[in-house]
């Protein structure tokens, strides 16, 4: 699917194998049908109205939205709302990090089986940063996770062994933990398939939808999370770049992807809002994500997975419009529309009551139904400047159906999770760690900041060594000449730069008298000093104090 146009040869493919997907479940069988036919009753009666086929040339107006009653925008105060490190602890906040490392060392002393196991208890700031340096290693990708603390000149990047030894990272990461074993119940607990990680993935969801109301048109899809261990409910899907993992289903803003409410995919035992229960699975899965903003006059896009008359009936009767792609297979769909066959650029639409199901045929067929459009055509320009007539229903699926799409190529562009994994809850872990970064890059760009995504990270990454390291990590490979966050928390001393063959006593200049004053002016003063840790010339007072105190002296 596209992320800003609509691709006809993609998106309407056969209308019966478009989006399906095969459940690996422990039986071996699919929790929904691939046909997209519907088999439960959904409550609402339908027997008293009747399709009406609309007349092409002079189509009646479009049914009205309901008017939006959300309040969208952010929910919280900060102290700075241009520092990233602010918009990260909305998340991962000290209570969720004090849960971390209570299980995580519950988990590591249940594991020792011998003296030589003994472990040294993780803390607060040891977990900060562990998560630093997985964000980081999102940032500069390297084959093996243990290249990046490689002596190696060739691929060496220091910073990794300054902030924590390798085999500390790996000793948490191993022993990582989010639930303690001992007192899972699978008889009693909510989601016995997801215990390892449910407290994260419910305190991440209810901040989620508790920090950022969306605006009115947002978007329902799935997302997959490349998994290929053992997992009963591993999922397979031909169309989808991984094909094989975790699927999540996500309710995204459509404008910006930022994630409201998601929902993870474990076949059988899915957890779903039980009072849609008499729904298609399909659409418990959409009344499950959309469930607390029902009643406010939202505006649903979805594809042809999710799409269908009784769910569009349901939610007019919730005061909720929605739009998307149909599966002409659907139940309640008129036969007329599944038989039409069309040539190209033609069109034929039918309506019942708000509800209109248009089917039109462009390179392929693909059929669309709305609760609030027309069956009127529209001139739209393509990116190669060409004019072409399309349905208003396609311009606005075109606009709007892209939230999830948005959201996945951002995690795609620095991914915290690595390809290999063969724990399914740390898999997730890092995937709902890359999400929370991603949303709270959205709420610093509300706020008025400025900095793109990568520049966004790297100053999280610098705010969160400077905030939680504590342990300095002896280089015997040379100093580093770059001023990094580490001159914030590492011991410095101030030595004469050493001689050279050419001079017994040489000068350089101070790197903070140098910087730009407020004019705008550099000022060249030479000094005979250096850091010796950082290999930078400075004066021994007070810019050695500056340079070291301040992060923007």
């Amino acid at each position: 699917m596209s992320d800003s146009e609509f691709d006809i040869e993609e998106l309407s493919m056969s209308e019966s194998e478009s989006d399906s997907c095969i459940s690996i479940d422990e039986d071996g069988l699919s929790d929904h049908s691939e046909d997209g036919s519907d088999h439960s009753d959904d409550g609402v009666d339908t027997s008293i109205r009747k399709w009406v086929e609309i007349n092409k040339d002079d189509p009646p107006p479009p049914p009205p939205r309901f008017p939006f009653r959300g309040s969208s925008g952010c929910n919280f105060t900060l102290a700075d709302y241009f520092d990233p490190l602010a918009y990260f602890l909305l998340f991962f906040n000290l209570e969720l990090i004090n849960m971390i490392v209570t299980e995580t060392n519950n988990f590591a002393l249940q594991q020792a089986r011998s003296s030589r196991d003994q472990w040294e208890p993780v803390t607060v700031e040891e977990i900060y940063i562990f998560l630093t340096i997985s964000i980081l290693q999102g940032l500069l990708y390297k084959p093996s996770e243990k290249m990046y603390w490689s002596r190696n000149k060739l691929i060496e990047t220091p910073i990794f062994g300054k902030l924590m030894k390798r085999t500390r990272y790996e000793e948490i990461k191993k022993n990582l933990h989010f639930e303690n074993n001992t007192n899972f119940n699978p008889e009693t607990h909510d989601n016995p398939k997801l215990w390892k990680i449910w407290p994260i993935i419910n305190n991440l969801n209810s901040k989620f939808s508790q920090y950022y109301t969306p605006q009115q048109n947002i978007s329902i899809d799935e997302s997959l999370l490349l998994f290929k261990g053992r997992l009963s409910w591993k999922q397979y899907i031909p169309q989808k770049r991984s094909r094989y993992g975790v699927k999540f289903f996500m309710l995204c803003e459509s404008e910006t992807g930022y994630l409201h409410n998601f929902l993870i995919y474990t076949g059988k035992g899915t957890c779903l809002n039980k009072k849609y229960g008499h729904f298609l699975f399909t659409s418990q899965v959409v009344l499950s994500l959309l469930d607390p903003l029902l009643d406010k006059g939202y505006c649903l896009t979805t594809d042809n997975y999710y799409t269908s008359p009784q769910l569009a009936d349901y939610l007019i009767t919730r005061k909720t419009d929605c739009c998307g792609t149909l599966r002409t297979t659907r139940k309640d769909v008129p036969k007329i529309l599944h038989k039409k066959k069309l040539k190209k650029g033609e069109t034929v639409a039918m309506q019942r009551g708000k509800v209109l199901i248009q089917k039109w045929h462009d390179r392929r067929t693909v059929t669309f139904l709305s609760t609030f459009h027309s069956a009127t055509m529209v001139s739209t320009e393509t990116r190669t400047g060409n004019v072409l007539m399309k349905p208003q229903v396609v311009v606005h699926y075109n606009k709007t159906m892209g939230g999830v799409d948005l959201l996945d190529q951002h995690l795609h562009d620095y991914t915290v999770a690595r390809k290999r994994g063969k724990k399914y809850y740390k898999k997730i872990f890092f995937q709902l760690l890359d999400i929370s970064l991603y949303n709270a890059y959205v709420l610093y760009k509300k706020n008025g900041g400025q900095k793109p995504n990568m520049l966004f990270r790297l100053t999280l990454i610098e705010r969160l060594i400077t905030t939680y390291h504590t342990v300095t990590m002896a280089s015997k490979h040379g100093r580093t000449r770059t001023a990094g966050p580490l001159r914030l928390t590492e011991k410095h001393f101030p030595d004469f730069i050493p001689p050279t063959d050419k001079k017994v006593a040489p000068t350089r200049c101070c790197v903070v008298c140098c910087k730009k004053n407020k004019d705008g002016k550099k000022i060249r003063r030479e000094t005979r000093y250096q850091c010796e840790q950082c290999q930078v010339a400075m004066c021994p007072a007070p810019c050695f104090k500056i340079y070291h105190t301040k992060e923007n002296f």
